[in-house]
């Protein structure tokens, strides 16, 4: 687990987007330039580097969604993750949101142990999701990506 508390801050407009780190999540320069003008971007920095980031995306007034979540690789299994999903759930809830979605790959099992062990539940299956959205197949440990898994948690206020 990581030894501090995770203490994120939301880039500027102004900033350079941190495509570098985005695309550990996100499969394409195109598929995150769909969302992230439109989206807050929180990052954690640790000693002068970049660990983490997570992206969140309004849908209405009540509903918000996770839309990409990274962790460096060389500072992944440290609990990071966990710490910016908890992170991302209380910016939702100080902004008054009621629900944080977020999505992920039907072959992602360590994302999708971590995101329900955050109290997360499978609300939706969007089919064939990244066969319709991506120019190529992508494949993650010898598995084709088909299907976005939906995850939905209610944020008590």
């Amino acid at each position: 687990m990581f030894e501090y508390n995770v203490i994120t801050r939301r880039c500027s407009k102004e900033e350079e987007i941190p495509y570098d780190l985005l695309l550990l999540a996100d499969e394409t320069i195109e598929a995150i330039n769909r969302y992230i003008h439109q989206s807050d971007c929180y990052v954690f920095e640790h000693q002068g580097q970049l660990l983490g980031l997570y992206v969140l995306f309004p849908i209405n007034n009540h509903c918000i969604e996770i839309k990409n979540i990274a962790v460096l690789e060389s500072a992944q299994g440290k609990g990071i993750g966990t710490l910016l999903i908890r992170d991302a759930i209380q910016k939702a809830k100080e902004q008054s949101y009621t629900t944080i979605l977020i999505g992920t790959a039907n072959t992602a099992f360590k994302q999708l142990y971590l995101y329900q062990k955050e109290g997360f539940e499978i609300d939706d299956i969007k089919k064939n999701f990244f066969i319709d959205n991506y120019p190529t197949p992508i494949y993650e440990k010898g598995i084709l990506l088909n299907h976005m898994i939906m995850l939905k948690k209610t944020i008590e206020q």
